[in-house]
């Protein structure tokens, strides 16, 4: 049975150790960032940049804690991503979002160039075959996950191991294009995209949020370019009139999600990555939309483990606990406390995706929660 360390998000006296970044402190030296970590060796600390709009990232406090606990131990960290818009694009959100050298106390990089075809061509499993993981993951020693726990246009739930699938890979091969990157996983590369032209309102949400520029409008008619469109679903999510469809597998999605994750994992000698979860401002969203809607729950805290699987499923099993807030999405949908939130808000079977990862050995669900 794995443990998972916790820290509340309450703080109920007025002092620094009971602030979260205190809290945050506490939990890596409960840790032991020694028995992961060695003085004078890289490690990355894999996090999610955002978007422009998208606000409710990991803040950059936590990042500094995290670098600066691994700096007192002899470690050299930077923080990283895989890019999802123009690699130079993407480092200005970054830091638009508070995420540089300054701020978190470390170099802020770009895992698979600015181009994001610097990868390499890892084995997978039986749905994806292989997967291109960026160069800088798939070489790095060692590596942190900080994951922001929030909602999912296709993974219903994002965590740990939507960080290591989506983060870990890159959008796009040099040879194989987006059928070897993460577009592998949305939808498996099989959705078409499906126009209904009677209930389109020419609002352009739907160009306006490709990241690929996959879409446009002429003489008010849509224009799909299928060949460089890597599914993400973007487009039918924000279609507020469901003229918009993108047929997928959700059941193979959610184990191509943790096929994936054993591919980035799979990089990495054994007992050389840490996972931290931070269940703070879970936005019904992914961090890669161009917003960030309320909250539909409380904060919770912070989760730390070397177990993917189980601080997973510590995470849900907290989610699933904590009720619905008010004026939020989960309001406008009725979302009654004791219900299943974000299976409410995306309805897609998102447990899936940790039930896999344990099946392909990733770690196990059951743990053992110890609270700081």
């Amino acid at each position: 049975m794995s443990t998972v360390f916790f820290a509340s998000a309450r703080a109920k006296k007025w002092r620094y150790e009971d602030s979260m970044p205190g809290k945050l402190e506490q939990l890596l030296k409960e840790a032991g960032l020694l028995n992961y970590f060695s003085p004078d060796e890289w490690v990355a600390i894999k996090t999610h940049f955002g978007s422009e709009g998208a606000h409710r990232t990991v803040r950059p406090v936590f990042l500094r804690k995290v670098v600066e606990a691994l700096k007192r131990i002899g470690a050299k960290p930077f923080v990283t991503d895989t890019v999802r818009i123009k690699g130079l694009d993407y480092l200005e959100v970054a830091n638009q979002n508070g995420l540089n050298h300054l701020s978190v106390g470390a170099p802020v990089v770009i895992a698979d160039g600015l181009y994001g075809k610097d990868n390499i061509m890892v084995k997978a499993g039986d749905i994806l075959g292989q997967v291109a993981v960026a160069s800088l993951i798939h070489d790095v020693p060692a590596m942190i996950v900080c994951s922001h726990v929030k909602g999912h246009i296709n993974a219903g739930y994002a965590g740990a191991i939507k960080n290591l699938a989506m983060g870990g890979v890159s959008s796009s091969h040099r040879t194989c294009g987006w059928k070897c990157g993460r577009g592998a996983m949305h939808t498996i590369g099989e959705g078409e995209l499906v126009w209904d032209k009677d209930k389109c309102e020419l609002c352009l949400q739907c160009k306006d949020i490709c990241p690929l520029d996959a879409i446009s409008f002429k003489d008010e008619k849509l224009e799909w370019d299928g060949n460089i469109c890597w599914r993400c679903g973007r487009c039918e999510r924000v279609c507020q009139n469901e003229s918009l469809k993108l047929p997928g597998d959700d059941e193979r999605f959610m184990q191509s999600l943790a096929e994936a994750a054993k591919a980035v994992i799979g990089t990495f000698e054994k007992g050389k990555i840490l996972y931290i979860n931070f269940l703070t401002e879970i936005q019904p969203e992914c961090d890669c939309m161009p917003m960030a809607d309320v909250p539909v729950m409380q904060d919770g805290g912070i989760l730390v483990s070397d177990d993917p699987v189980s601080i997973e499923q510590a995470s849900i099993d907290m989610l699933l606990k904590s009720p619905p807030l008010p004026d939020s999405m989960a309001s406008d949908k009725q979302i009654k406390p004791e219900e299943d939130i974000l299976m409410k808000l995306h309805n897609k079977p998102y447990a899936i995706q940790v039930e896999e990862a344990e099946r392909l050995g990733l770690g196990e669900r059951s743990y053992s929660l110890v609270e700081i």
